[in-house]
């Protein structure tokens, strides 16, 4: 009888992947790492960031867009940009800017980084800057102080109308925009339209009324983003297609129109099933924009994509130890983590969001039911379920062999929102970070990026 945890993934899963196999021992490697070693290297709970995955799906996407436009003749230029928000990271946004990218930024702050990158060579005052998310005072101020400083291709996207006012008299200079639209969300969702950006109807009218003319003005970008992202469904083929046509619209009113804007992401791997085709939607996306341009008789505009989960999700990953099983009644049995899913993982919590769960050593063990609990002392601090499954399935552990477990594809926004450092749930202190890279022979580099949190860190901020 086949009862070991590595015959359970076999049976369910084409496995070994990509990314995972398992050596004679029963232990995981995650891209030939020996993730076991690297947990009794650095001790756990431990994030680490694989830095060449940042790279491959980089040049993934732009190899589907340049046969996508191959494909449909598709006469204009693609720019993959990195939308910061996802990974503030400076390893994350050094190793994304070896690969000919640009930068959307969020917020004030955003703009600071952008100066410092500038300043480490690392990006050059032509390359574009998409200014989204709703401009305070202080965002504002420091547009206008790269626009001043030469910035040539900095795009202040307009969430609404009182933006543009905001920015009349600022600068001299030029200023290029873009306008978001506020597309129609699904019928799921607890709004019927974004909150961010210009309805479709409004478009035009407000490029008329309030840009046209407008000296120091050019309207160059119209910004398409869904909430839920690029998915195969009527409802994002619907909003695409009224997008182009406000697009053409726009066009015809204002020449200086010559870009769109495909925000919202591509999703990433949750699972060993997963499965997405990538370059048919690329190829669906610019067929059905060339054809829309060619019968409203315009030209197609250069696309921009906003890629931060695809760009930088899947080379992270989040490493803890089982420290005890809590058997809590006849048929519970909880494995308790060294750290927290709330701190650490707080998708999992806020969004019941799922990450490839898998253990890193015992596979040649037998497997049981088991529910996974966090050291915080709130009820919500749990992980229960995969996706694919409504139940977890580990390596049977002891006290005498401790389990290592990975939730990998953890790089997008987990530190963000969690936050790196600072105060956090139960005072649980934020776990060690880990780069992992390759040298010029192909051998793997570790380096230490932060130390766990310390109590004094907490107790400073706190005023103790």
């Amino acid at each position: 009888m086949k009862n070991k945890y590595s015959d359970l993934i076999e049976q369910t899963f084409d496995f070994p992947t990509e990314e995972f196999h398992i050596n004679a021992e029963g232990e995981l490697l995650y891209r030939d790492i020996e993730m076991v070693k690297l947990a009794e290297k650095y001790g756990t709970p431990f994030r680490f960031s694989y830095l060449p995955k940042i790279s491959e799906n980089i040049h993934k996407a732009k190899f589907w867009f340049a046969d996508a436009f191959a494909e449909h003749n598709y006469n204009a230029e693609y720019n993959y940009c990195y939308c910061t928000k996802s990974s503030h990271f400076k390893y994350v946004l050094d190793e994304a800017l070896k690969n000919d990218i640009h930068i959307e930024t969020s917020s004030a702050f955003d703009l600071d980084i952008v100066k410092k990158l500038h300043e480490n060579g690392k990006l050059n005052k032509s390359s574009y800057i998409i200014c989204n998310g709703y401009k305070t005072n202080q965002y504002i101020q420091k547009i206008i102080e790269l626009i001043d400083a030469g910035f040539e291709n900095l795009h202040v996207i307009l969430d609404n109308k009182r933006e543009f006012d905001i920015l009349k008299g600022k600068t001299e200079k030029t200023i290029k925009l873009g306008i978001r639209i506020a597309a129609e969300e699904e019928p799921t969702m607890d709004f019927y339209t974004s909150r961010l950006g210009i309805g479709y109807k409004d478009i035009v009218p407000f490029y008329e009324d309030k840009i046209k003319g407008e000296a120091n003005f050019e309207l160059k970008m119209l910004h398409f983003f869904m909430n839920t992202g690029i998915k195969d469904t009527p409802y994002f083929w619907n909003e695409l297609r009224k997008c182009l046509i406000v697009y053409a619209r726009l066009k015809k009113a204002n020449s200086n129109l010559d870009s769109l804007n495909i925000g919202g992401g591509f999703p990433i791997k949750r699972n060993l099933n997963f499965s997405y085709d990538y370059a048919y939607m690329i190829k669906e996306i610019v067929g059905q924009i060339k054809q829309e341009c060619v019968e409203k008789d315009v030209l197609e505009p250069h696309l921009f994509t906003e890629f931060g989960s695809f760009t930088v999700g899947e080379s992270g990953g989040t490493i803890f130890k089982i420290i005890h099983q809590k058997k809590q009644n006849d048929r519970e049995k909880w494995n308790m983590i060294d750290g927290s899913f709330m701190n650490s993982l707080p998708d999992a919590w806020a969004i019941n969001e799922r990450f490839i769960l898998l253990p890193l050593n015992n596979w040649n063990k037998e497997y049981e039911h088991v529910l996974l609990g966090g050291l915080t002392c709130d009820s919500d601090d749990y992980y229960n379920s995969e996706q694919h499954v409504n139940v977890i399935y580990l390596p049977v552990t002891t006290e005498e062999e401790p389990l290592y477990i990975g939730f990998f594809n953890t790089g997008a926004y987990q530190e963000s929102l969690g936050g790196h450092g600072g105060l956090k749930h139960c005072l649980i202190p934020e776990p060690k970070k880990v780069i992992l890279y390759r040298d010029e022979e192909g051998n793997l580099v570790d380096e230490l990026f932060s130390e766990e949190q310390t109590s004094k860190s907490m107790l400073d901020i706190l005023g103790f």
